[in-house]
């Protein structure tokens, strides 16, 4: 009883939400936040971030090995960062960055404020098309449009008070407040960050589809994902949606976006 009360509580709080972070969205991105952090710290956190990671990549030798590879990706981006004024016009003034680092990792993001680093890995191991690029771009673009890091913080903050306030007013224990602490990950905070990934593969489909990507290689990129991630975990264990729930979900969105990818190629 006392765990579902932590429950209802962190779920009142984060229903306290203030606004959607952006505007416009042809896949009806639009759910309103919790955003109790300061997104200009956010921001300035994720920079300070982003440099050390080229300035020990730097070190390393490994900041942007491949001229070519490195073009390409910018030229993407070139096309992709326009598109964001649909959905929010101030993010065309952030500090927009793009480096690669020489690593095999299956791995990409774009930090808060517009930070998108991409790993050689990713690009060379799964032999990614432009497309399939843009759809990985899209999605990480989206994750800081949408402000998720910032969103996360606020949730966290919020979940934070609430614990100590229930554990304050009811006497738990310390084994109580851990064993409340788990049930509300596996309860509020893994499912809120599959949500945001769905916000993303949603928002990142119509990013690449205005920018004249076509949207169909997010299919095609998630199944060389899947090839290459056997063994993933149970969706309700993971943070991120299992890749075939992802590809079911992009196919059903795609009669939304294509229309935007044909008039794009127009």
């Amino acid at each position: 009883m006392r765990i579902l009360t932590l429950l209802s509580l962190s779920a009142a709080i984060a229903l306290s939400g203030c606004a959607s972070s952006t505007m416009n969205s042809a896949t009806g991105v639009d759910r309103r936040q919790l955003l109790l952090v300061s997104s200009d710290e956010i921001n300035q956190t994720a920079a300070q971030g982003y440099q050390q990671v080229l300035t020990e990549a730097r070190q390393k030798g490994v900041l942007n090995p491949n001229p070519a590879q490195l073009q390409r990706v910018q030229r993407i981006a070139n096309r992709l960062i326009p598109q964001v004024n649909v959905y929010r016009p101030d993010a065309r003034t952030w500090n927009w960055q793009v480096n690669t680092i020489k690593s095999n990792e299956l791995n990409a993001y774009c930090a808060p404020g517009g930070k998108i680093m991409f790993y050689t890995g990713i690009i060379d191991r799964l032999k990614l098309t432009d497309d399939e690029i843009a759809a990985i771009m899209g999605h990480e673009m989206a994750h800081a449009l949408r402000e998720h890091g910032r969103e996360r913080a606020s949730r966290s903050s919020a979940t934070q008070l609430g614990l100590s306030v229930l554990a304050s007013a009811v006497g738990l224990t310390e084994g109580q407040t851990q064993l409340a602490g788990m049930a509300t990950q596996l309860g509020l905070d893994l499912p809120f960050s599959r949500s945001q990934e769905s916000e993303a593969d949603s928002l990142g489909l119509e990013l690449m589809a205005r920018a004249g990507y076509n949207p169909q290689a997010a299919v095609t990129l998630w199944n060389k994902m899947s090839a290459a991630s056997q063994g993933e975990p149970p969706q309700f264990l993971s943070t991120h949606p299992g890749s075939q729930t992802r590809i079911r979900t992009i196919q059903t969105l795609l009669p939304k976006v294509m229309p935007l990818y044909q008039q794009a190629r127009r």
